[in-house]
């Protein structure tokens, strides 16, 4: 690290579990974030603002005016650009020292697989099942860490999969790819502004933790908030061993 980037992250650097080592692991580290909307606004910006020296955001949609109530990373003067296009003009304003690289695609099958297999960590930032449950295949697939979160009206949920380590489940564990979920969208039901940006920062959390290699991921939990009450409930999740998924991950 040169002098600009010693004082820039000086405050993680004075983390006796981040310390210079920590902080280096985060320069040298590739998130990729599927989703450039309402979690992957904050959840960008603090991987941005803590160093992450590389962030791929994936996200074929366009800034709408809608998107503003929540989406903290774009801005009015950017509606009808690409999101990825706006986030990464406003990623590269909060950390020009990064590298950030903006896919304005829906991306699946082996593009999906081989983003995921290029990223230290993946955050699904994504707004629907399909999606989630295609970026935790390629996800286990790799064996890269997932940090996925949700947020529909004043009701929140954020955990870690992680595929690196025999006992964590795996996203289709706790919602099985062939169960019926009723899906719901912001478009239609609403959500509570601060709620995403509550969920996304936690998340943020979570990927820097995963990558500093400190403290205890969300692996195995599952919070969920309720944030009427402002409520947190933390449930265990195991390991389904007749996963379809993950299954014979270990086997």
């Amino acid at each position: 690290m040169d002098d600009q980037q010693l004082l820039r992250y000086s405050r993680h650097i004075l983390l006796d579990e981040i310390d210079i080592d920590g902080q280096a692991r985060l320069l040298a580290a590739h998130a990729l974030v599927i989703g450039a909307g309402g979690l992957g606004s904050p959840a960008a910006m603090y991987l941005a603002s803590a160093g992450v020296g590389r962030i791929t955001l994936v996200d074929d949609d366009q800034v709408d005016l809608t998107n503003l109530q929540r989406q903290i990373m774009h801005t009015t003067e950017r509606v009808g650009q690409p999101k990825v296009e706006s986030a990464r003009q406003a990623l590269q304003q909060i950390n020009p020292g990064i590298e950030v690289i903006g896919l304005a695609e829906r991306v699946e099958g082996e593009r999906l697989q081989a983003l995921v297999s290029a990223a230290d960590v993946v955050l699904d930032c994504s707004d629907n099942f399909a999606t989630r449950h295609a970026v935790n295949q390629a996800c286990v697939a790799a064996r890269v860490p997932l940090v996925s979160g949700a947020a529909i009206r004043f009701d929140g949920q954020v955990s870690v999969f992680d595929s690196r380590q025999p006992s964590s489940p795996c996203y289709a564990c706790l919602f099985p790819p062939d169960r019926q979920f009723d899906e719901v969208q912001c478009a239609t039901m609403g959500v509570f502004s601060p709620l995403v940006g509550i969920i996304g920062t936690m998340q943020a959390a979570e990927a820097l933790k995963l990558v500093a290699g400190i403290g205890r991921s969300l692996a195995g939990r599952l919070l969920i908030l309720d944030a009427r009450e402002m409520e947190w409930t933390s449930i265990t999740v195991g390991r389904d061993a007749t996963c379809p998924v993950c299954g014979q991950r270990h086997a």
